[in-house]
């Protein structure tokens, strides 16, 4: 009894930490790169418009848009890669779609 209740919270806290990467994780990175992009357009876009563009936080918002975008990729190819029976493996740096065991 114990035991499965080991696995239980083993379990639970994996699925916790999932959900708040993917469910508040990529929407903060998200707007951090708004407020990045912001930051880089400087002026009117900032709370002092007399700012100056920076390009390092034009930099930083196409980072963060870039990662958001690769992990909504990453999805919607491991959902279509298990409707034509293969699978993403991440054996690799890269992932790969290899065929169901």
């Amino acid at each position: 009894m114990l035991h499965n209740l080991g696995l239980l919270f083993d379990a639970a806290w994996k699925v916790l930490a999932v959900g708040l990467l993917l469910g508040a994780g990529l929407p903060a990175l998200f707007a951090l790169g708004i407020r990045s992009m912001a930051y880089g357009v400087g002026g009117a876009a900032e709370i002092d418009t007399t700012a100056s563009p920076h390009p390092v936080g034009r930099a930083l918002g196409i980072l963060c848009f870039a990662l958001v975008a690769a992990a909504v990729l990453l999805g919607i190819t491991i959902i279509v890669a298990s409707g034509f029976g293969k699978s993403v493996s991440f054996e690799h740096i890269f992932p790969v779609l290899v065929d169901k065991h």
